[in-house]
């Protein structure tokens, strides 16, 4: 599934200086870092929020998560007044934007949407930004998202903690290795099963012969 032509004629008709990355299928931000050989500072995770005054785009470094108290100061600060801010279901963005669960690409006005940034993306230059493609990827400075996204900046992440099933991938090769070792004992078993069963023959056999002797 390579990048929707909507994302690039929009990023062609702004002028903005971008790569698209090619790289195997991967659907969380931890495998796209290992794929592409990144650190997590360097992919930008992306996420769909919702306000009692409509919906924003969050955008924070794979190696944090999202601070829903701080986010809401922030809108608030910019003279909102929302009350209520949550993530929405995975099917409000197949039903509003069009696009599969975690395809969301990470430009805000092509949906209309309010684009909020959070900081700590400003410490590094490049970023790799979704692109609504689970197989291609958008590479692009910060300043130029920045240019071109205009975001609200602030700080509304919070340390992230790694959990000890690692990524999807990783979890796959761990459900692989124990399917491949219970088939492995389930082999040994009837190799046992059919060793049992012919020396019962033969012993049957051998008995049978000196019977008739």
């Amino acid at each position: 599934m390579p990048v929707p032509k909507k994302i690039q004629n929009y990023l062609d008709k702004k002028g903005a200086k971008y790569a698209i990355v090619t790289h195997k299928k991967v659907y969380t931000a931890y495998d796209a870092a290992q794929t592409l050989k990144k650190k997590l500072d360097e992919i930008v995770k992306n996420i769909l929020v919702k306000t009692d005054k409509g919906y924003i785009m969050v955008l924070l470094p794979a190696s944090k998560n999202l601070d829903m108290e701080k986010l809401k100061k922030l809108i608030n600060a910019k003279g909102k007044g929302v009350k209520k801010v949550e993530i929405p279901k995975e099917g409000v963005m197949v039903k509003l934007f069009k696009v599969k669960p975690g395809a969301l690409p990470a430009f805000g006005e092509l949906h209309d949407l309010e684009v909020y940034m959070d900081k700590n993306l400003q410490k590094v230059k490049k970023a790799i930004f979704s692109s609504g493609s689970f197989n291609e990827s958008i590479e692009m400075a910060i300043k130029e998202f920045e240019k071109l996204e205009e975001p609200i900046v602030g700080l509304f992440s919070k340390a992230k903690k790694i959990s000890k099933g690692g990524s999807a991938s990783g979890r796959q090769k761990k459900v692989n290795k124990t399917v491949k070792s219970k088939n492995s004992k389930t082999k040994k078993k009837k190799t046992l099963a059919k060793k049992k069963t012919a020396n019962k023959k033969s012993s049957k056999k051998s008995t049978n012969t000196k019977k008739k002797k």
